[in-house]
């Protein structure tokens, strides 16, 4: 992902209507975010101005909101979280000439800013969002989706006929890379809490393994790629049921290839927004041939606690916020 920290809109352009923003005011814990009232600004010439009708809550939020990500986003307080968005075009630069105003878009911003009811944002970003999919199904995609599609791409080989073990496959991302890897012609193997395993084995995996109840080496061996989504004790247990060429992928542990024993290959992962694939995701769903599964739609008021049960632990699938409640 992207490092810019800020919503990409030129402080010095004329305030417009003002709404709300969810805004972290120090780093800590629920209480530091508060929602504050921001005027919208003027898009600059090669941007739009977007009224945010949903936004996803990622893990990223609340990283960032205790300070866990500080050398990452070099964040002027206060400063609006939230990371991807699906909306209607208020305003276009002049010289933006793909989109127009009263569209419907969805974008994974590349940066923060998506938790306001309007966001500038570059129009290179921004797709439009296909007929039949709705606003909550669009903000649930782009992060997630990208995500699980490109961490399946860095072990560079063909998964067809190759085995590959999904760790935390029940949450947002998981979802996605399930359905992928399946596509792509792999046995999928993954682990899910009890009151998950029913909703992996839907989304197509081969052997769901209930982690509270059984340890993943004694049923998976000789895995092709691991895709690590939750870090923690799972990484070191993995390296083991590598096959002998395998390769451990994780977006949660940083330290994964210093954690790497002699001989085998971690890597670690973070997505990098890309609207050709999004669009040919977003499409997917909407015909439904793809699955957006949602845990849970949240009220904006709601933003916050959303963002702290993100992040002790939620149902199946992607949260999230609905502006429009």
């Amino acid at each position: 992902m992207n490092d810019s920290a800020t919503p990409e809109g030129d402080n010095t352009s004329k305030p417009l209507a003002q709404g709300r923003a969810l805004r972290l005011h120090a780093y800590g814990g629920t209480d530091s975010l508060k929602v504050d009232m921001v005027h919208a600004l003027e898009p600059g010439p090669d941007q739009v101005l977007v009224q945010v009708k949903a936004a996803g809550i990622n893990g990223i939020d609340w990283k960032v909101r205790e300070g866990y990500l500080r050398e990452r986003f070099n964040l002027v307080l206060p400063a609006t979280l939230g990371i991807e968005m699906s909306g209607v075009v208020l305003r276009v630069g002049s010289n933006v000439k793909d989109v127009s105003v009263g569209e419907r878009v969805m974008a994974a911003l590349g940066g923060l800013g998506a938790y306001a009811d309007h966001l500038v944002i570059n129009a290179e970003k921004l797709i439009k969002t296909p007929a039949g999919l709705s606003d909550i199904h669009a903000a649930a995609v782009p992060v997630a989706a990208m995500t699980a599609w490109q961490v399946l791409q860095v072990a560079e080989f063909d998964l067809r006929g190759r085995q590959v073990l999904i760790h935390g496959a029940a949450g947002g991302v998981g979802s996605f890379a399930v359905q992928f890897a399946k596509a792509a012609g792999a046995t999928a193997y993954a682990t899910a809490s009890t009151k998950s395993v029913a909703h992996v084995h839907a989304l197509g995996a081969d052997e769901v393994i209930d982690y509270q109840k059984q340890k993943f080496k004694f049923v998976a061996s000789n895995i092709d790629l691991v895709v690590d989504l939750v870090g923690g004790p799972v990484v070191d247990k993995s390296w083991a049921i590598l096959s002998h060429n395998g390769i451990l992928v994780s977006i949660a542990a940083t330290d994964v290839v210093a954690r790497a024993p002699e001989g085998r290959r971690g890597v670690w992962f973070s997505v990098k927004p890309d609207t050709a694939q999004l669009a040919t995701i977003a499409q997917q769903v909407a015909d439904g041939s793809l699955r957006s599964v949602i845990a849970e739609v949240v009220a904006f008021e709601d933003l916050a606690k959303a963002i702290e049960r993100n992040r002790t632990g939620h149902a199946p699938g992607k949260t999230v916020a609905d502006f429009t409640r």
